[in-house]
């Protein structure tokens, strides 16, 4: 008799989550991890999950793939804010999304400002907030109807190309640059972002035919051996400029690119990684990563390392070797493919359940790898093979700061003081005083309450001993006590680049019976 279709998907279900169970007890988790979620705005993948949508039920929508974060253990986000030359911001530069209203230009209603909102409602949850931007990709298509009659394509068509069915910028004119990094400064100035995120996407994937840039090439191009040198020259000036501009204004907002995962092959140059990929960022997207690391232009990586481990072609495990191996002193987290999971017939590897496991845990083990991205948010949401039960009971169980960057900020916050505790059938009520500034006058942003059985000595390097990671008033109820036992707790504070203080004075505490 066969048993129910319910029975049997919970106990498949089950056995999933014990494979996962098994891997992640073998591997602590560490006190610092990025763990992000990218939230794609084009073509509606991610958020809004519709063009049209009233504010209201867009922001209901976005409070509510934080939370499902949050439950998982995400400690940022990365949030598509400029997909194809428009905004899902208020800007005076370029024209609202149609991603977002329906219509390319036309205004929220009623009026509010989606970014300043998803930054605020990010905020709130302890999560950073990185702010995607697509630099060149100008439309998702070439269709007239979509395009309005004062959009950017149509001002200024002598900055656009037709290439792959879409528009994009022309990398090589001056005046476009200094276009786009104007644009992305727009945002740093105005609102209150952690990093701002570009993806793959420079020059775009090639396609049969060749890019269309002769002329340019030919008007600005003197001076560089070849066509491919000048190509990568154009969009490391925007990286660079765009890096010196960003810390000119705000020397805390990071600046991050997420690559497609290989850089060059070892065949084309003996400082490649052992892939034998048919495109790279070097040669095909006119993306140096490698060398902006190298240059210190940007402050993380996030390479998209989208292969199981063991692909002949690409294998997730040397690449990630790779690229830790090249992160000269920046950050390096691994962009996992979730949207790939029991998704990707051609590969049986995507349909065991024990993949993203072992491709999380080798991020973990590897020397300069510093957490993880996962791309989307919907596949993760999705569950599949119980990847988000597997983050939550086990891999995010317990809370993580984000590692910080000493070439930011390595001044960390005074410690918190006067911590007094107040026992009560409710739990065990702390409250603190919060540090005055430190000496380079940032304070808390915010705090981390750690807690032992009473007899064990606090160890902040533990995260066994975290508590929680407090974003909030210097108040904090641990209703997780258990009746009748005694505990130890102390707080520390956090500073936005998540340099930490020293303990503040211990105090006991017990749940009241």
């Amino acid at each position: 008799m066969r048993k129910p279709l319910l029975f049997r998907q919970s106990a498949l279900l089950a056995v999933l989550l014990s494979l996962f169970i098994v891997s992640a007890q073998a591997q602590p988790a560490p006190k610092r991890e990025f763990r992000g979620v990218w939230i794609a705005s084009v073509a509606n993948i991610d958020w809004p999950s519709q063009k049209g949508l009233s504010p209201a039920t867009q922001m209901e929508e976005f409070r509510y793939i934080l939370d499902e974060h949050q439950k998982t253990g995400i400690n940022a986000v990365v949030v598509q804010v400029r997909p194809t030359t428009d905004a899902l911001y208020r800007s005076s530069k370029e024209l609202w999304s149609h991603w977002l209203t329906g219509k390319q230009g036309q205004a929220p209603n009623p009026p509010y400002d989606p970014l300043a909102f998803q930054i605020e409602e990010s905020h709130k949850r302890g999560m950073e907030f990185h702010a995607w931007f697509n630099p060149y990709r100008a439309t998702h298509d070439t269709i007239s109807a979509n395009i309005a009659k004062d959009h950017i394509t149509r001002t200024r068509p002598e900055w656009f190309v037709q290439y792959g069915g879409k528009y994009y910028f022309k990398p090589g004119l001056p005046e476009v640059q200094a276009y786009i990094i104007d644009v992305i400064m727009d945002v740093v100035r105005n609102y209150d972002i952690d990093a701002v995120h570009f993806d793959d996407y420079f020059y775009p994937y090639p396609t049969k035919d060749p890019y269309p840039d002769d002329e340019d090439f030919a008007k600005y191009g003197a001076g560089f051996a070849t066509k491919a040198d000048w190509r990568r020259h154009n969009v490391d000036e925007v990286i660079r400029v765009l890096g010196e501009r960003i810390k000119q204004e705000k020397p805390y907002v990071k600046f991050g690119i997420s690559p497609f995962g290989i850089w060059r092959n070892l065949s084309q140059d003996p400082r490649g990684s052992d892939t034998k990929g048919g495109i790279n960022n070097y040669d095909d997207l006119y993306s140096d990563v490698r060398g902006w690391l190298e240059k210190g232009w940007i402050d993380y990586n996030v390479p998209q390392i989208y292969f199981h481990i063991g692909y002949p072609i690409a294998d997730y495990a040397k690449i990630l070797d790779w690229w830790t191996k090249n992160s000269f002193g920046k950050h390096t987290y691994i962009g996992l493919g979730t949207y790939k999971v029991n998704a990707e017939p051609r590969f049986k590897e995507w349909s065991d359940p024990a993949e993203t496991g072992r491709q999380l845990r080798l991020s973990r083990a590897t020397p300069n790898s510093h957490g993880q991205v996962y791309f989307s948010s919907k596949s993760v949401m999705a569950n599949p093979l119980g990847v988000q039960d597997s983050l939550r009971q086990h891999y995010y169980a317990n809370p993580a700061l984000l590692p910080t960057m000493p070439w930011l900020d390595s001044i960390p916050p005074l410690a918190p003081t006067h911590l007094k505790v107040q026992n009560s059938t409710e739990g065990v009520a702390l409250r603190w005083q919060a540090p005055a500034a430190a000496q380079d006058g940032n304070l808390a942003r915010y705090y981390v309450v750690y807690r032992v059985a009473s007899g064990q000595t606090i160890n902040p390097e533990n995260p066994a001993h975290i508590l929680a990671v407090h974003h909030g008033e210097p108040a904090f109820t641990d209703k997780t006590a258990k009746a009748g036992e005694r505990y130890t707790y102390a707080v520390t504070a956090v500073d936005r680049l998540h340099n930490e203080s020293g303990l503040s004075g211990k105090v006991a505490g017990k749940r009241k019976k």
